[in-house]
């Protein structure tokens, strides 16, 4: 009777362990911005290679339709010391061998498996097999269980993670004396057996007093171990990131935690050089614990600020300035719309800027790199400036996971959803200036990426922003509206650029249509194009090969949305004619009388609005002129022999 139990008890035990892999705990939400989230993987046996399986999760949901949303490989790992090998983001502690994206495994109900397989078996959207299986866990957060999920999978069981903000939980399995499994949510052990047994492990935390130094600062380094070293404890480190070496620091990195203590620390002095690097980041990490001693946390970064910034010629939005950024439109880049109006006016002006012999389209990814250069703060070149929110930001504070707390990212003036373009695989990759896809007037999918219409913006505005439509939206309160004409050329520019895309009046639901044209017409001409504007067309042009004609030209607004619909256009109407720079008029704002110095002969004077409109004329003028008119700004073109200077004045 003992030797048939034993043998019952045996098949047991094998049964058991079927599978080299096992899924042992799952933490698919924690907390909940899902920073801390991660799987953990047991062997049969200890340093087990993982290589020739994969991990592949399912998503549950409606949606979702039980396919696949994620694979990831795990050749090159093993488990370790205990079997255990964690998949996880960075704020898991102890640190996972494999790191993820914080926020990418679903909460379920959903499901993830074990397959021996290679990625390319598992294309996004495939259907939950059980083909290749090695072990799947269906799971959810106080979800209705998902039984076609189960059903797919083989599973019979759906596990509820059930933690909270305050209170985070895991899926754990445990194996009792009988080798019975079961499954119970608990608080999460990762690199830890879930019922305390195995090798205990010492992990190493990294600590600063700041995450951010100057240049030219001096600062800590801390390292503390979990437990007390029982004898002495040797590592090394590195800081190096990128730009960011040796040659930018002095200080220890071979370190030693004395036997019969738990912290060393290590003095860092930055180095103080001339030149402009822009920020940095040291990335502080260990190259060569031994287990048991693991990291409790892995890849500190400490931002270094570089000191020598540069400043732009040219003022902020903010503090505009204009004149100093020349157009570097080709020669005769506009001169097919002479002559024409409205509706040939438009097409003409279309042809130029979509044409799709010249034109180009980079991906969306290739855009954040053409705002690093473009949306660049004259008043500091490591920051961008932000759009609606009118600051600037330091450039490595773009949006990469789902915090979006003082980060940047891209914005769409010309929002996706109303607009009807969209992201594809490709759009992923920044593959540079030199590749790019041949693009025309019907390539709506590429005003995805179109760098005229893509901003920098704080993250958080501009998902309070949306896709509501401008007039709807106006932006935060007590800022200075400097974005406003910006925005409305940059949407305008859209129309043009794409068929199917509109401006109206109003704030329309029907998609390719964004309103209001009425409020957008007015942010123009309130707010005319500056140096700064000028300067990011110049940048766009240089990778796309077309330029937003609303900044180069911005009366063509009035003849195509304007006063002037209908009209003839002519580029002697443009403001952009050549600039006499000696030429002075003062004071400037003026209560009406307006002095011109400089001149070497008689100039014919003429006033006009903002959006156009010939005010005043006068002829033989030599020294002042008096304008008498209503508060506000104007634009004053000096003809003087076969030049032209304009200035912007104001009127008290």
């Amino acid at each position: 009777m003992k030797k048939i139990t034993f043998i019952v008890l045996l098949l047991i035990s094998s049964l058991s362990w079927s599978q080299v892999l096992l899924i042992n705990e799952l933490d698919p939400d924690s907390p909940s911005t899902d920073t801390a989230e991660f799987i953990e993987l047991k062997s049969q046996t200890p340093n087990f290679s993982t290589d020739g399986y994969i991990l592949v999760f399912f998503n549950g949901s409606s949606s979702g339709g039980d396919k696949s949303y994620m694979v990831i490989d795990l050749n090159g790992y093993s488990t370790d010391i205990n079997g255990l090998l964690v998949v996880g983001s960075e704020g898991v502690a102890p640190f996972p061998q494999l790191i993820i994206s914080q926020n990418v495994i679903q909460n379920g109900a959903d499901a993830v498996g074990i397959y021996q397989a290679s990625v390319g078996d598992f294309p996004e959207g495939t259907l939950a097999t059980q083909t290749n299986l090695i072990d799947a866990m269906v799971y959810d957060t106080n979800d209705s269980d998902d039984t076609g999920l189960m059903a797919l999978l083989g599973q019979t069981m759906q596990y509820n993670d059930n933690g909270t903000n305050t209170n985070p939980k895991s899926i754990q399995r445990y194996v009792d004396d009988m080798d019975n499994v079961t499954f119970a949510s608990a608080t999460p052990t990762p690199r830890r057996e879930n019922d305390g047994s195995g090798i205990n492990i010492n992990p190493i935390s990294i600590s600063v007093a700041q995450t951010q130094y100057n240049e030219d600062a001096v600062f800590d380094i801390t390292f503390t171990s979990e437990t007390s070293t029982t004898s002495d404890l040797s590592f090394n480190i590195s800081l190096d990131n990128y730009g960011f070496n040796s040659a930018d620091f002095t200080g220890d990195t071979s370190l030693t935690i004395p036997n019969g203590q738990n912290s060393v620390t290590t003095t860092i002095t930055l180095i103080d050089d001339a030149n402009d690097e822009g920020d940095e980041v040291a990335k502080i990490k260990f190259l060569d614990l031994v287990e048991p001693v693991v990291a409790s946390n892995n890849f500190v970064e400490v931002r270094i600020v570089d000191n020598d910034f540069t400043i732009a010629p040219f003022g902020t939005p903010l503090n505009p300035t204009t004149g100093i950024v020349q157009s570097t439109q080709p020669d005769g880049y506009y001169d097919s719309l002479d002559g024409l109006a409205d509706i040939a006016l438009r097409q003409a002006l279309q042809d130029i800027i979509a044409d799709p012999t010249i034109v180009r389209a980079q991906t969306y990814a290739d855009v954040l790199t053409i705002l690093n250069e473009a949306d660049q703060n004259p008043a500091n070149s490591n920051q961008v400036w932000l759009l609606y929110t009118e600051e600037g930001r330091a450039k490595l504070d773009v949006q990469t996971g789902s915090d979006n707390t003082n980060k940047w990212n891209r914005e769409h003036t010309f929002p996706r959803s109303l607009g009807g373009f969209f992201d594809i695989e490709e759009d992923e990759i920044a593959d540079g200036i030199d590749v790019y896809w041949t693009t025309k007037a019907d390539s709506l999918r590429h005003g995805n990426s179109d760098a005229h219409a893509l901003r920098a913006a704080d993250a958080a505005e501009n998902s309070t922003r949306n896709n509501q439509h401008y007039g709807e939206y106006n932006g935060p309160s007590g800022t200075m509206g400097s974005f406003k004409g910006d925005v409305a050329r940059s949407v305008l520019y859209m129309e043009i650029r794409y068929n199917g895309l509109s401006v109206v009046n109003g704030f329309p639901d029907i998609t390719g249509q964004l309103g209001d044209l009425e409020t957008l017409l007015n942010w123009h001409r309130n707010d005319p194009p500056d140096d700064f504007e000028m300067n990011r067309n110049n940048i766009v042009y240089n990778w796309q090969k077309n330029r937003n004609p609303f900044i180069d030209q911005p009366l063509l607004v009035e003849y195509i949305w304007g006063t002037n619909v209908g009209d003839t256009w002519m580029q002697s109407l443009s403001i952009t004619e050549k600039e006499v720079d000696n030429v002075q008029v003062f004071p400037n704002p003026t209560n009406g009388r307006l002095f011109v110095s400089q001149l070497n002969m008689s100039a014919k004077v003429e006033v006009f609005s903002i959006d156009g409109k010939l005010l005043k004329r006068f002829n033989d003028v030599n020294d002042y002129i008096d304008l008498e008119l209503a508060s506000g700004l104007y634009l004053l073109k000096l003809n003087i022999g076969n030049q032209t200077a304009i200035k912007k004045i104001i009127v008290n």
